[in-house]
């Protein structure tokens, strides 16, 4: 009997079809993350999520972490997100699981982080009741995540994590939350393969620049005499680090980075002028007031770096910015030539067009501006006592610890406040995705599992993580995560007694009124860290700094704690202070 044409046809696509198979929810959320090439989660376990920790003990291609608290969790993760440039993944479970998770999703969206966040949630059936753990996380978690989802059938989970994965890396990066009630995870239904592709009617990011608009930029910055590259986190998020260097060598302009953006251009190199904004350097400050073209990549023009609008606008200047995110474009500054755009694609063809040009910017007057800029730069504003064999300077232990791996491929992982500046200044960072902070919203206790994800991902790589003696206590128990994992990372604690930065904003404006702000009651931090199976060392002259140091890192395979007594009194200088301009700054105690 002869077969027809359309029985043939619809023969071979159903054989062409991936074959059904019935899967719990938690089954289909395990072999999506595969798909998805997840290497880790960091995650707590509870009784929203048993059925998903369940898939992934019946699997060996994710590894689980454990951490001991769940905002380790989300900053580990983090911390692998921003070395790696992969999407981190985190489980925590429903309720108080969520809520601790809320500093380390705000941490990842101030950042523009890529991650995904997976939460347990009561059964749908319960949701709204109060049931036992249960909390509104797509309420909760709405105003510090690029997007989330609440999974309500099981047939469409697949999908909701391939959206989240897209969201979460495309366009500016951000952490994505996808909330999944219990029955969820333990409901069957076919499932054929995890999506290739994804389309969104909605979420559409700009990749290309608008042509005119990169000519424009290519005139201004050829007919600049006083130019400046000002440059944020969005150069390294966009992986255009090389674009950058390119552009910056082709024109011979001055550099700066914000905190967030250490590493995009090398600190070594002389036309790098330090990181700018309130703690930044003289010359970087003085260059973004006085320049007349100034040239803004995937940096946001935030109050940490233009204090006060105003007085940046008394002088007038031509400003171009590039950013991926259009609301970021004169949000606090007003700018002339606005690119909307991935910032790689954007400075590649603005690189294209500057070769066709075939002109050069007027070299005497970039001469005499590098003369001017020579002569800030003669100020030394990082001047400390470097002389000093009484007591440890901060910034001592940060120049030697740079001299004795700047030659090594090294991450920095800080906590917040004055060791925070003391890394950003005094260790040069040449390559980028090397220095790992919490910028936007400024998170204690990031340090140590920011470390351990960074580890995770690089184990080869030495870690180390500056903290002080109060951002550490904030998430120490995850010294305990150090030694179950095998994650042998480097702390060095400049532990000066005080909360240092809430002291110095005391002693400058508030008449040394140092409320709260002396810790009297502090651990013994070697015999903490020896009791978390840890090596401990106590270094309080300035001439045990360098020995300690190598002592450390030949103890490759051990988590080591060193316990530095430094100087009380010694303040971050430069500083503006709120509301001042970028110019405006004190550059020691003498200023006062």
């Amino acid at each position: 009997m002869k077969i027809a044409q359309t029985e043939l046809a619809s023969a071979a696509a159903a054989a062409s079809q991936p074959t059904a198979e019935e899967l719990m929810g938690a089954e289909i959320l395990v072999r999506c993350l595969q798909a998805e090439g997840v290497e880790f989660i960091w995650g707590y376990p509870g009784g929203a999520v048993l059925y998903i920790y369940d898939a992934l003990y019946k699997q060996d291609r994710i590894q689980h972490i454990l951490v001991r608290h769940e905002q380790a969790a989300v900053h580990a993760a983090d911390g692998y997100a921003r070395a790696t440039g992969n999407v981190g993944v985190a489980l925590v479970t429903s309720g108080p699981g969520v809520t601790n998770a809320v500093t380390g999703i705000a941490t990842a969206y101030m950042d523009s982080i890529p991650m995904v966040i997976l939460t347990g949630q009561v059964p749908t059936h319960a949701i709204g009741q109060d049931a036992f753990q249960e909390c509104d996380t797509v309420g909760i978690t709405r105003p510090i995540v690029k997007h989330n989802f609440l999974v309500k059938d099981v047939r469409d989970l697949a999908l909701t994590i391939k959206k989240a994965f897209h969201i979460a890396r495309t366009g500016r990066p951000g952490p994505v939350v996808v909330d999944i009630p219990k029955d969820v995870s333990f409901k069957k239904t076919a499932f054929t393969g995890y999506p290739e592709s994804v389309t969104m009617r909605s979420y559409n990011p700009v990749r290309k620049g608008h042509g005119g608009q990169i000519r424009k930029a290519v005139q201004l910055l050829l007919s600049a005499k006083r130019p400046y590259i000002y440059t944020g986190g969005g150069v390294i998020l966009g992986d255009a680090v090389a674009e950058l260097r390119e552009l910056a060598n082709l024109l011979n302009f001055p550099v700066t980075n914000t905190l967030m953006g250490l590493g995009a251009f090398p600190a070594t190199d002389r036309r790098f002028l330090g990181m700018l904004g309130m703690h930044g350097t003289y010359e970087a400050n003085n260059a973004m007031q006085h320049c007349d073209v100034l040239l803004a990549v995937g940096a946001r023009f935030d109050d940490r770096v233009i204090g006060n609008p105003r007085h940046f606008a008394q002088v007038e200047r031509k400003i171009i910015h590039i950013d991926i995110d259009p609301s970021s474009i004169s949000k606090r500054v007003k700018v002339d030539v606005p690119i909307v755009g991935d910032v790689k694609e954007v400075l590649t063809e603005l690189i294209a067009m500057l070769r066709e040009a075939g002109r050069k910017p007027d070299e005497q007057a970039l001469a005499q501006w590098w003369a001017t800029i020579e002569g800030w730069r003669a100020r030394d504003c990082l001047k400390y006592d470097r002389d000093n064999t009484e007591v440890i300077k901060p910034q001592y232990v940060i120049e030697t610890l740079w001299n004795l791996t700047k030659d090594d491929d090294v991450y920095i992982t800080s906590d917040v406040g004055q060791h925070q500046m003391w890394a950003a200044q005094f260790y040069k960072f040449d390559r980028p995705r090397r220095w790992i902070n919490s910028g936007g919203l400024g998170t204690m206790g990031v340090g140590i599992p920011y470390a351990m994800g960074i580890k995770m991902a690089r184990p080869e790589a030495d870690v180390f993580c500056i903290t002080g003696e109060g951002s550490v206590q904030m998430c120490i128990q995850e010294l305990s995560t150090c030694l179950q994992y095998n994650t042998p990372i480097k702390i060095l604690s400049l532990n000066n007694r005080y909360l240092g930065m809430v002291r110095q904003w005391q002693e400058i404006e508030y008449s040394g009124r140092y409320s709260h702000s002396y810790m009297d009651a502090l651990p013994n931090f070697v015999k903490l860290a020896e009791a978390y199976g840890h090596v401990g060392l106590l270094v309080e002259r300035p001439q045990d700094v360098e020995p300690a140091l190598r002592e450390a890192r030949r103890l490759k395979d051990r988590t080591v704690f060193i316990d530095f007594r430094t100087d009380p009194t010694e303040n971050v200088w430069p500083m503006v202070q709120a509301g001042k301009g970028i110019t405006e700054m004190l550059l020691g105690s003498e200023d006062l």
